[in-house]
């Protein structure tokens, strides 16, 4: 581990610290992925040192920050390093135990607060909040017993039963038809709590990533069109080709709800089903940056990352502005086998020959198919022109046409 600890950095002083906090102070991120490294390069680029815990060696953030403290997530050492460390931590990703938050939020500024991502980490607490907040969401059953299937309303079939906790890009889910299908899913899950959602005609998927202050100040990035494949996310596009201008104030408005009802500071992202009959309904929230906006370090004057550190720190928030249209192509390890057994290293020299091409590899040593490797943003000035040459991408590179 890189070494950088003054005197100052005293716990007394970090756990009496201001809600601002200034360059020159270290940040800490639970998480050591593609999510934290990109929020470690923005503090850094903001003046600030930047600590990563993360019990992988070689995870992305660990190895670009200042300091990297491999710890399990509760780890007692750990987090007492990371919080002796630290004036302000943050999280890149939602199954970081709430616990470990509230113990480093007893030493230092912490945010997202453990109270809002508790919430994140259950199907069935987050569905509750949407009720809460006035925004619909899919029919659904929280099922964590049998009784649960004796009396399940028959709207709910077909289905997609998903697991409470601990689920992410597809996941810990199941398509099921009938009741014996349900039964038979929640078996293989090994009968933890679960949520059955009514399977809906969807038309196209959004979402929408605010960023909330410690004061309510509130600002949000464009709306996002996504598109998602075996429960990955695929595409993005910037502005939302298929959403008209209505529906997008409407996201945007329930995400802001959402986030206030949480109390929530830092950034989070709302996940939306748009339906046939245009109804929009919340998804899922990540209490953190999303893959559906990495669109925005290329695209707009301020990313979810910076978001993310102003957040933390207390700077103000000021509204981003899109200033390309943008498509966006998630990298996934597939791309390194597509020509035989491989690893092979996919055509990045007639990509990046593209007008417009962003290529953003998050250095995992490791191409795994279904890993996610990196991503290209294409920006142009009009949104047709951006589409066209990320199909000439896609095209290169072996991914599915959009």
């Amino acid at each position: 581990m890189t070494s950088r600890l003054s005197p100052e950095n005293s716990s007394l002083e970090q756990a009496a610290a201001p809600t601002r906090v200034a360059a020159g102070a270290t940040l800490g991120v639970m998480g050591g992925g593609q999510l934290g490294r990109m929020f470690v390069h923005a503090a850094q680029q903001m003046g600030y040192f930047t600590a990563v815990l993360d019990p992988d060696a070689a995870s992305p953030a660990g190895r670009v920050a200042h300091f990297h403290i491999e710890s399990d997530y509760l780890g007692e050492a750990g987090l007492a390093q990371l919080a002796q460390l630290c004036d302000a931590i943050t999280t890149e990703f939602e199954n970081v135990p709430a616990t470990a938050l509230a113990t480093l939020a007893a030493r230092c500024v912490v945010a997202p607060g453990a109270a809002s991502v508790a919430v994140c980490q259950d199907r069935a607490l987050e569905k509750a909040h949407f009720a809460r907040c006035g925004v619909p969401c899919a029919p659904y059953a929280v099922i964590d017993a049998a009784a649960n299937l004796a009396t399940l309303p028959p709207n709910l079939l077909p289905g997609i039963l998903k697991s409470a906790r601990m689920g992410y890009d597809g996941k810990g889910q199941a398509r099921v038809a009938s009741i014996d299908e349900l039964d038979a899913a929640w078996a293989a899950m090994h009968r933890v709590p679960c949520v059955l959602e009514a399977l809906l005609p969807l038309a196209y998927e959004a979402s929408v990533v605010v960023a909330r202050g410690a004061d309510g100040e509130m600002v949000h990035l464009p709306v996002q069109q996504n598109l998602h494949r075996d429960g990955i996310l695929a595409v993005t596009q910037v502005p939302p080709p298929d959403l008209d201008a209505a529906l997008q104030q409407r996201a945007i408005d329930a995400a802001r709800h959402i986030a206030a009802g949480l109390e929530h500071v830092g950034v989070l992202c709302v996940e939306y089903f748009v339906l046939k009959d245009g109804r929009l309904l919340a998804n899922e929230m990540a209490p953190r940056p999303h893959n559906s906006a990495h669109y925005s370090i290329d695209a707009c004057d301020l990313s979810q990352f910076d978001l993310q550190v102003r957040t933390l720190v207390g700077a103000p928030l000021v509204e981003p502005r899109l200033h390309s249209a943008a498509v966006m192509l998630n990298l996934l390890g597939d791309l390194w086998f597509a020509h035989g057994e491989g690893p092979e290293e996919p055509r990045w020299h007639e990509v990046l020959a593209l007008p417009g091409a962003h290529l953003h590899l998050y250095n995992k040593l490791t191409p795994r198919r279904g890993r996610k490797m990196g991503h290209l943003t294409v920006t142009a000035a009009e949104p047709g022109a951006a589409r066209s040459v990320a199909l000439k991408a896609a095209a290169m590179l072996g991914i599915e046409a959009f």
